[in-house]
């Protein structure tokens, strides 16, 4: 590949009919969740506001056959969230499927692709008939 950067994207999403189940962010979210212990710290941690952090939560929770994240009322403890077992298993299994396609994405198509690719777009289809007339 040419330079130090692929111009490939890839972004795994599973559907639960309209709605995003599993998502690149959502991902990120449940690794927030169990390393923080909690969502508002989660929340915290990327950059999002304690009430989309729990709106993704549940979505989440209601998109799978078994919620993804489990939470405990504050107390004088304080209050908590963790993943759940199933909820490790799908960040888990989303995980190595988004490595395999990255993976995969890699391999000798993308190379073909970027052969023909521009390193740049042009500014307008009439950039395209000046170099033309370079010739």
């Amino acid at each position: 590949m040419t330079g130090s950067t692929s111009p490939l994207k890839l972004k795994l999403q599973i559907l639960c009919g309209d709605a995003i189940a599993m998502g690149p962010g959502k991902a990120d979210l449940l690794e927030a969740i169990a390393a923080e212990g909690s969502i508002s710290g989660a929340g915290r941690k990327l950059g999002m506001s304690y009430r989309r952090a729990w709106q993704l939560v549940d979505l989440m929770n209601r998109c799978w056959s078994a919620p993804l994240v489990e939470t405990s009322p504050g107390s004088a403890r304080g209050g908590g969230a963790r993943l759940t077992a199933d909820g490790k298993d799908v960040l888990t299994t989303y995980r190595t499927l988004q490595d395999a396609l990255e993976t995969r994405a890699g391999g000798p198509e993308l190379a073909m692709l970027q052969t023909k690719l521009r390193p740049r777009a042009l500014r307008s289809q009439a950039e395209r008939l000046g170099e033309a007339g370079e010739e």
